[in-house]
């Protein structure tokens, strides 16, 4: 035996492994030679030239292994659903949250130029009454903090 073929049945066992176990890193993970040979990054005419490619193909088609894949696949499956429903709620939540800071900006402003506008009318009525009466008011003072 090579060590070219070492090497290749090496990797492919190591694929195997990562399918079985449901971490496949460049395929769908379904158990096929074809997804075997992507994973040990080999071609399917190697994997059919190596010695062991008939214990390996037992191995994919085993249904004992099928369970924990489907499992797996179910489980990505209800994952990408709730990530789904998350990120919609999130996205609903944010656009709330900014509406209510619109309408919170439009009422400060409101406020505020209904502030200007209670502070010009005093101003007016004090000039007004210091006219009439000749008495000077001082402006109000706040208390010391």
């Amino acid at each position: 035996m090579s060590d070219t073929t070492t090497t290749i049945d090496d990797k492919m066992q190591a694929a195997l492994q990562r399918l079985l176990a449901g971490r496949a890193t460049r395929t769908d993970g379904t158990l096929t030679v074809k997804n075997l040979c992507a994973e040990a990054q080999v071609s399917r005419a190697s994997f059919y030239r190596s010695p062991r490619a008939s214990d390996l193909q037992q191995q994919l088609a085993d249904p004992a292994h099928r369970p924990q894949t489907e499992d797996l696949r179910r489980q990505i499956t209800q994952l990408k659903a709730t990530d789904k429903q998350q990120r919609t709620r999130h996205a609903a939540e944010l656009r709330e949250l900014r509406d209510q800071v619109k309408t919170y900006a439009n009422q400060i402003q409101v406020l505020t130029l209904r502030l200007a506008h209670i502070t010009d009318d005093q101003a007016r009525l004090r000039e007004r009454a210091e006219r009439e009466t000749g008495i000077i008011h001082l402006p109000a003072t706040r208390p010391a903090e």
